[in-house]
């Protein structure tokens, strides 16, 4: 029987993860919804609610204050701006309450008062005449990706069904990458080979690509977590990989790389390369991968900086903005960083005011450079208000990862996370010369469909995982049966808080022993170290117990599971069920 408790290797072994299908016992669309179990209700979500209500008034507010402002009255289309603002918010809380009711209440307020706050600016930024702002298409795209982000919520009813995706995401994600770089579908704009051209629409795949790359580093560190931790030579104390490790790794910095030299997308590049390091620390917890990642970045872009005279340029631009030569030259001089930073000074430390600053002085200052110019207007305060916004949002997503129970949600929810504060520490780092421009837009406030859309998945994904992390569980309490109703659909769960068994199992609450009843389908799960063992008892009747796999440290291999161990002398048979990982 020890035999059944020895070894570490199925909590992370995925090979007997159950993957959750949609159940087709239900019909209609009521095989979509969450199940919920007896005498369970759907939350309110009344918090989710009250925080969407003071969003609005925020972004609402700040569209009135820059009409009057501006030209001296309510803008003509307020009623229509704000009654549209308002169902999209609605529809969104109605979604996530039907398919995702147990999600974070605090994730989506946050993104709805991002959105009013740079919808608002946009407009500020169209009634001066900037060629290309334009609050009207910025809404339309709004309410597409808000509608993608639903979709996503109603597909993707359970967030471990991506895993069977791990190596199609790849693919997905390489494709996509690849795709402005095609003759006769890639656009160049401003310098920067990143867009592909469909009809009238130009689409920005790198964006999307981010989100099917997280999805397999997930999947892919979940599955190889050990060899990349464990395997490998040790060199002081530095942990090196194997060499057959090293492929996907290899083709994720060429890919980075590739990207920076052939696209001159410095933002992509460190995003892709970035989140990729960042999910394998967190699945390996070896501090050695961030120096073999940062090493490697930085040999790539030194050879990049070196070989590619755009990439050089770029360079230029970071280390001598206020060098009249690079700020009159065009394309590609420093003028709009230079006036960002003019814009920021100006603003001060209470800003301007709505509709009072020059944010029109810069051309991209509706996309590229949103964050200055709401800073003239906001000044350093509103500013830091936006940061504390965009970190709560990150540290909500951080907490769905320590939450959530499996392995694979865990590193999603915290890759996806971690997108926003790298994309967001880039783009402060850019306006600000902490840091090369990347090209990179601010998540929900700039304009940019394609961005818009992505990120908008990304908070369906979040809130998808959290549904799933704040579930409430139907499992039963330590050392209890559950109970008979349960019997009919699916086997009893016993929570086991020993690891062997010399006779008949017991299990015990505190002192009063629970007898598995003979014939009684029962799932053991461990709960304490290894080499304890329960109290038994005589039992006279062979027991057939269902073993899930993976639910806790200390199980074995199924393969080596005994199929006719003898407690106390009767048979017993030991039958593998999938159980959750971790």
């Amino acid at each position: 029987m020890s035999a059944l408790l020895a070894g570490p290797g199925a909590l992370s072994s995925p090979r007997h993860e159950s993957i959750p299908t949609v159940d087709a016992s239900r019909q209609g669309w009521a095989r979509w919804f969450p199940q919920l179990a007896d005498g369970q209700k759907r939350p309110w979500r009344l918090a989710e609610l009250g925080l969407l209500a003071l969003a609005l008034a925020v972004g609402i507010g700040a569209y009135a204050i820059i009409g009057y402002t501006v030209t001296g009255s309510m803008p003509e289309d307020f009623t229509q701006k704000a009654l549209l603002l308002a169902g999209l918010a609605a529809f969104m809380h109605i979604m996530v309450r039907l398919f995702a009711p147990w999600a974070d209440q605090v994730i989506l307020p946050c993104v709805i008062l991002l959105y009013g706050i740079g919808s608002a600016m946009i407009y500020r930024i169209g009634l001066a005449g900037v060629n290309g702002a334009d609050a009207s298409r910025n809404m339309l795209w709004a309410a597409v990706s808000m509608g993608a982000a639903a979709l996503t919520l109603i597909v993707i009813h359970d967030h471990r069904m991506l895993r069977r995706f791990t190596y199609i995401s790849m693919v997905v994600g390489l494709v996509l990458l690849a795709l402005p770089i095609v003759p006769g579908l890639g656009r160049t704009i401003n310098g920067a080979r990143r867009w592909i051209g469909i009809g009238p629409f130009s689409l920005q795949p790198s964006e999307f690509a981010k989100v099917a790359l997280a999805i397999f580093f997930a999947g892919y560190f979940r599955i190889n977590r050990d060899n990349l931790a464990l395997a490998g030579p040790k060199i002081w104390r530095v942990q090196l990989p194997r060499l057959k490790d090293l492929g996907p790794i290899a083709l994720v910095w060429a890919a980075s790389i590739g990207v920076l030299v052939l696209q001159t997308d410095l933002g992509m590049s460190l995003l892709i390369f970035g989140l990729f390091v960042a999910m394998l620390y967190l699945a390996t917890q070896r501090v050695s991968w961030l120096l073999i990642g940062g090493v490697m970045f930085v040999i790539g872009a030194v050879l990049a900086i070196g070989a590619f005279p755009h990439v050089m340029a770029r360079m230029d631009v970071w280390f001598n903005a206020m060098d009249p030569a690079v700020y009159d030259r065009s394309p590609g001089g420093s003028f709009q960083l230079v006036q960002g930073l003019f814009g920021m000074a100006n603003g001060g430390l209470i800003g301007t005011g709505w509709g009072r600053g020059f944010p029109y002085l810069v051309p991209l200052s509706f996309s590229d450079f949103i964050f200055p110019a709401i800073g003239e207007e906001i000044g350093l305060t509103g500013l830091l208000a936006i940061l504390v916004i965009f970190m709560i949002i990150v540290e909500r997503g951080l907490r769905t990862a320590l939450s959530v129970r499996d392995g694979f949600g865990k590193l999603l929810a915290a890759g996806l996370s971690f997108l926003f504060a790298l994309q967001l520490f880039t783009i402060i780092g850019g306006v600000t010369r902490l840091l090369p421009l990347t090209g990179l837009t601010v998540p929900f406030m700039a304009q940019g469909g394609s961005s818009m859309m992505a990120n908008w998945i990304v908070v369906a994904l979040l809130l998808r995982i959290s549904d799933a992390a704040r579930r409430p569980s139907q499992d039963p309490g330590l050392g209890e049966i559950a109970g008979a109703a349960a019997l009919s659909e699916q086997p009893q769960e016993v929570i086991v808080p020993g690891q062997s068994f010399t006779e008949t199992p017991v299990i015990l609450r505190e002192q009063n022993p629970v007898i598995l009843r003979e014939q009684t389908p029962v799932i053991l799960r461990t709960a304490t170290p290894l080499g304890r063992s329960v109290n038994s008892a005589a039992e006279s009747s062979p027991q057939t117990v269902l073993v899930a796999d993976g639910q806790a440290p200390g199980f074995c291999d199924p393969a080596s599971w005994p199929q006719n161990d003898r407690l106390g002398g009767q048979a017993t048979e030991f039958i593998p069920i999938g159980g959750r990982d971790e």
